[in-house]
Parts: structure tokens; sequence; C-alpha cells
């Protein structure tokens, strides 16, 4: 096995659980309405769709049908934290911008393959989409590190343990879609 084999494997394993973890938290979670089940669902289709993909050559799917839905993903998660009114409108467009570039990640995915844009525009665009979900990985995997660690940190940090599962997964989830950018398939 190479050791881009192992690499696949990993995401392989990495995506199918955070695809589960998704899927779980649509059906179980006692959510408030639609918006969160909506949410949780475009989460399972992206890990679902993340755990094939090293697997699977991009062509062998319809480049338009994954540019259309992974788009159409993408407008979904501002759209609905503006339409849904939970909290001020910037703070909910705030919150829901990493999902928002995860979605365009996997929209430009195809059309980088395709070659859709010249190669410095492919390289900056993969380059600005990988750095945006690098910041949210690192921000949610690490942002209860010091009360896991027994320190007081300068901010507040929650002690919900839906809440730090929900950010490792979610971090777990960008920090491999980060990988599978950069990788050459």
């Amino acid at each position: 096995m190479s050791a881009t084999d192992v690499v696949h494997v990993m995401l392989t394993v990495l995506f199918t659980a955070s695809a589960v973890y998704a899927l779980r938290q649509a059906v179980a979670r006692r959510s408030p309405g639609w918006r969160d089940r909506g949410d949780q669902l475009l989460h399972t289709v992206m890990a679902s769709a993340m755990a094939v993909m090293p697997w699977h050559r991009l062509g062998e799917v319809p480049a338009r049908g994954q540019v259309v839905f992974f788009a159409a993903a993408a407008m979904w998660f501002p759209l609905t934290a503006v339409l849904g009114r939970r909290g001020p409108a910037p703070a909910g467009l705030v919150r829901s911008s990493p999902y928002a570039v995860g979605m365009v990640a996997m929209a430009w995915m195809p059309l980088r393959h395709g070659g859709v844009a010249d190669m410095r525009t492919a390289d900056l665009v993969t380059g600005v989409l990988t750095l945006c979900l690098m910041a949210y990985a690192l921000r949610s995997l690490t942002r209860d590190m010091p009360r896991l660690l027994g320190t007081s940190g300068g901010g507040s940090v929650s002690t919900d343990i839906g809440g730090a599962c929900d950010r490792f997964w979610h971090g777990s989830t960008a920090m491999g879609t980060a990988i599978v950018l950069l990788m050459h398939h």
C-alpha cells in the first residue's frame, strides 16, 4: 500500500465517521426546526461525497450536477442564517460562513479539475479556500483546549459536550477538505 493510499484510507474513515455523526444529529437531535435538520443533512451529503472521492475520479459523476448541488448548498447556509432570524443577521452569517466555504470547496473541485480557469487563477482560488478551511479547522479543534488542559483561557469556553463534539467533527471535516483540495487526483 502506497503512502497516498494510506492517506486516502485515513480520509475515507474521517469522512465516513463525520457523515455518520451528521446523519445521527439530523435524526436524533431534538433540534428546534427544519434549518438545523437541513444543515445536518447537507453535512451528511458533503462528508459522504468526500468519503468516496479519493477512490473515484471526479469525472465519473457529471461535474455540472456536483457544481450545481454544492453551489446551492453553499447558498443555503447564509440564506437560512439571515432568514431564520436566530439572533442578529451578521452573527448568523459569521457562524454559517465556514459551512458555506466548505460547500464552495466542494463545488470548486470539479471545476478546478475540469480546467475551467487558468492555472494561476485555479491555484489562487484553491489557496484561498484552503486557508479559510484551515483557519476554521484550527479554531474549531483548539477552542476547547484550555478547558481540556485544566487551564483558564482568555475567552469563554463552552462546557457543553455536544458543542465540543460538533466543533471536533466540523473542524476535522474542514481539515480533511483542505487536504483533499491540495491533493492531486
